[in-house]
């Protein structure tokens, strides 16, 4: 079988940097474990490696505790992490102010009208539930044209529009334009990151080229989930696949390319086991 790997599969350099960091912090000495507020990637196979890890492994939080995850940390109450007693009830503590460099709120914008707009639909996804606060007023959050159509906004307010720094730039401009003809006074931050950019450009030409497409990646990956949609939308069969083994060889007759990417949260190993099951299927 013929595979057309994605040059952009893989890590990018921000759960690199975190993953890098919890290796630095798991060797140094220390009495108890070493915890993570929330899982620190949207990878189980990840994440059970580091728990292998014996006595020094992180101790993932609950993904359900809100604002959690690798780039999501929620505006604080005043407080501190203290030792639990039972059962664990840590406080929220005061994250740093944002970089100067990178996307930030405008001066100019109106405190109380932040909009921010995610994929999931969900205003309890970590990175929504995490940035609806900075807002420091009434923020919606929303996933759908039709969740969109159904806010109520005043055309003669201020608003600033957002996204979830995965999600789809195609959707994300349209909806910009839909709200840019209701809103006169609309300020739009380009938050979607680069490296979701250059994945979804590379699937989208990948998946015009091959008679499949498989997508390695945590099923809770809001980007990984992403590349496989915007794969499946060119009208192949599509894979979003965790690990090599949940594939079947039957699904793969007839076909005689293959193309693979994978999520920014896949490490290069499953990536590479996945490539050499695929070339081994007889064309």
């Amino acid at each position: 079988m013929d595979v057309i790997r994605a040059k952009t599969a893989g890590f990018c350099m921000g759960v690199g940097l975190a993953l890098q960091k919890l290796d630095t912090a798991l060797e140094q000495p220390c009495e108890g474990r070493t915890c993570t507020l929330g899982p620190i990637i949207h990878n189980p196979q990840v994440l059970a490696d580091y728990e292998a890890r014996g006595s020094s492994a992180p101790r993932i939080l609950p993904s359900s505790m809100p604002g959690t995850g690798s780039s999501s940390v929620p505006t604080a109450s005043p407080g501190r992490w203290k030792k639990p007693s039972a059962p664990p009830a840590p406080t929220w503590w005061t994250p740093p102010a944002p970089r100067s460099s990178g996307p930030s709120w405008p001066s100019n914008a109106p405190p109380a009208t932040a909009r921010s707009s995610c994929s999931s639909g969900r205003p309890t996804t970590p990175r929504c539930a995490a940035s609806s606060p900075y807002a420091h007023g009434p923020a919606h959050v929303f996933g759908s044209r039709d969740e969109l159509t159904a806010l109520h906004v005043d055309p003669g307010q201020a608003y600033v529009l957002a996204s979830q720094t995965t999600q789809d730039r195609s959707v994300f401009e349209q909806l910009e334009q839909e709200l840019r003809d209701r809103l006169p006074r609309l300020t739009v931050l380009a938050t979607i990151c680069d490296a979701t950019r250059e994945r979804q450009e590379e699937a989208r030409s990948i998946a015009a080229r091959v008679d499949v497409m498989v997508v390695v990646g945590g099923r809770q990956s809001g980007n990984t989930r992403r590349l496989a949609d915007l794969a499946a939308q060119s009208g192949i069969s599509t894979y979003h696949i965790e690990q090599a083994e949940e594939l079947r060889a039957e699904d793969f007759a007839g076909k005689t390319r293959v193309g693979l990417t994978a999520g920014a949260s896949t490490p290069r190993k499953l990536i590479d086991a996945t490539q050499h099951w695929l070339e081994q299927l007889p064309e």
